[in-house]
């Protein structure tokens, strides 16, 4: 593995320095995340709710909002359709509790990820006819639902658009489309979630009722959430939703997120969205995976606390199943991937079999990526020869443009740079396996293929004092677009006996340098043990953190890599 260290201007690092009177490793640390001065620090480490954008910079937004308060005011009832994930189940849920707070008759929709598939469905339409509904809101999806819209207007059906999916040129005959990704919308800031989008309609609606943004400061938890969930980069309103939604859920929060947690063993501990990401979310993920996502919503919703809580018992059970399920065709497509992919030769890994089950395709992909560091693409196929796929990329490779390129092959497609999802036919797999390969061996060099560690700085261990965890507690909350910073410590001694822990992938050990020593703990990285064992001295790539062991609280390093330390 590569260490790549960011390289901020000297100039800058030399005026953060002296204005913060901080240290190297601080100074560096904040101009890798666009720090400049103490005054541009302050929208940085205080994030506030008037930060947030006004709505109506949104494109669309006047007409989304105004066909919204028509059927408001004449009492018709409005359809929320959502996608089956955490970001479209909370994105739902937001429009859901914000319109019938603002007086709306409002039902939800989650179409069945089996039997309908992604996005706005022909079944949802006919559903919203027979309830009567003349306007349906889609969440999360609904970007490339060409022919759904057209159809639903034959049914004298208006619909309304948030997403946040890159769109093609043409786009939907919808009312209105919101997406601060089209290329002629003004908004400022192209990083939300469907759930952000969502929760921005909310505050659309909200503000041309007189509505104060305070009036919805309880939506953020459920924005938290969606935008956790999705991975997208926590900054500018990001960063503002995150934060104060983390206070909502760490505070008080609603029942059905306090039954999750509470399954998930995270209740009355700190949460951070790193326990959204890998201990809420499944379990909310788990119903739209392997049965009727409308739970999700319906849990995320309810203030009844005993439904919430069989609601949750529910979801950790089928998560349960997923795992089981996950695990199954993770060792099928490792062992796949091995058969028959060339990987002296290949730079990307695209694999399809029949019986794989499509509400786990995504994890998988992101684990195939993982272990062989190639854009990864996993497609089940059906008992009518339809597969249903999901890629995954490494940095570098845009996925949107890889499908882009083989789209003659597939039915549909859409999705992000790193994560995306497709629809094809049985006999058009091996037409799109090979334009997916040539395109990633036009655009991705051998060099790519190495996986690289980025890494804010080098520092030595006596620079962690509380300052410093203070500093990175300030840093907060972490996700995409501001990761937790990583740091490389060099020449450190190994002392006492390292120990092999957990499964026999992990160690664990103590490192000093000069009179400065922290215990350091490595996962997934026991094959470095032998060389930790001969008393050598190491080099470290590691995130600093408090780890929290039967009420006592230390500081150790959590280490992303070893080498052996090369003295001259």
């Amino acid at each position: 593995m590569r260490w790549v260290f960011q390289e901020p201007d000297k100039k800058l690092v030399e005026k953060l320095q002296f204005e913060f009177d901080a240290s190297a490793a601080i100074a560096v640390t904040m101009a890798n995340r666009g720090i400049t001065s103490r005054d541009s620090s302050r929208d940085f480490f205080e994030p506030k709710l008037n930060q947030l954008h006004d709505p109506f910079i949104m494109k669309n937004m006047d007409q989304a909002v105004e066909r919204i308060l028509t059927n408001i005011q004449s009492g018709r009832p409005i359809m929320v359709f959502g996608d089956y994930d955490v970001d479209g189940t909370t994105a739902a849920s937001i429009l859901y509790l914000s319109l019938t707070d603002f007086g709306g008759v409002v039902n939800t929709y989650i179409p069945h990820r089996e039997h309908e598939g992604y996005g706005l469905s022909n079944k949802g339409i006919d559903f919203a006819s027979e309830q009567n509904i003349d306007l349906i809101i889609t969440c999360d999806c609904g970007i490339n639902a060409f022919e759904q819209v057209d159809y639903a207007r034959e049914r004298s059906i208006d619909v309304i658009i948030t997403d946040h999916h890159i769109p093609d040129n043409k786009l939907p005959a919808a009312v209105a489309i919101l997406n601060p990704n089209q290329s002629d919308c003004d908004y400022p800031f192209k990083g939300l979630c469907g759930a952000g989008v969502a929760f921005k309609l909310a505050c659309g609606v909200g503000k041309k009722l007189n509505w104060s943004l305070t009036d919805l400061f309880s939506l953020l938890d459920l924005a938290t959430l969606g935008t956790s969930a999705d991975m997208v980069p926590i900054l500018d309103e990001n960063r503002v939703i995150v934060s104060k939604g983390l206070e909502l859920i760490n505070d008080d929060p609603r029942p059905g997120l306090r039954a999750i947690l509470k399954t998930s063993g995270l209740l009355n501990r700190d949460i951070a969205v790193g326990n959204l990401v890998f201990g809420v979310s499944p379990k909310i993920n788990a119903a739209g995976r392997l049965g009727d996502a409308n739970r999700s919503v319906e849990i995320l919703t309810t203030k009844d606390i005993s439904l919430a809580a069989d609601l949750a018992d529910n979801l950790d059970e089928e998560n349960r199943r997923r795992q089981d399920i996950q695990e199954k065709v993770v060792n099928e497509a490792l062992l796949k991937a091995n058969a028959e992919s060339d990987l002296s030769r290949d730079r990307a890994i695209v694999l399809a079999e029949y019986g794989w089950h499509p509400g786990v395709i995504g994890i998988v992909a992101s684990r195939i990526k993982d272990e062989f560091h190639r854009p990864t693409v996993i497609i089940a196929i059906d008992n009518d020869g339809i597969g249903k796929g999901s890629a995954r990329s490494i940095t570098g490779f845009d996925l949107y443009d890889a499908l882009t390129e083989g789209s003659d092959h597939l039915m549909n497609y859409g999705g992000h740079p790193m994560a995306a999802g497709l629809t094809l036919s049985e006999g058009k797999f091996e037409d799109f396996k090979k334009a997916f390969l040539s395109f990633a061996e036009s655009n991705l060099s051998e060099d790519d293929m190495e996986p690289r560690l980025k890494l804010d700085a080098e520092i030595q261990l006596n620079d962690i004092n509380s300052r410093f965890m203070r500093f990175l507690e300030l840093l907060g909350p972490y996700g995409p677009g501001n990761m937790r910073p990583k740091f490389a410590a060099r020449n450190l001694k190994v002392v006492g006996n390292p120990r092999i822990i957990g499964n026999g992938n992990h160690i664990r050990f103590r490192v000093k340098q000069e009179q400065t020593s922290f215990p350091a703990i490595g996962f997934n990285l026991s094959e470095h043990y032998e060389d930790l064992i001969k008393g050598n001295s190491v080099d470290l790539a590691f995130v600093v953190e408090v780890n929290e062991w039967r009420g006592k609280s230390t500081i150790q390093l959590n280490l992303r890599d070893i080498k052996q330390a090369n003295i001259t």
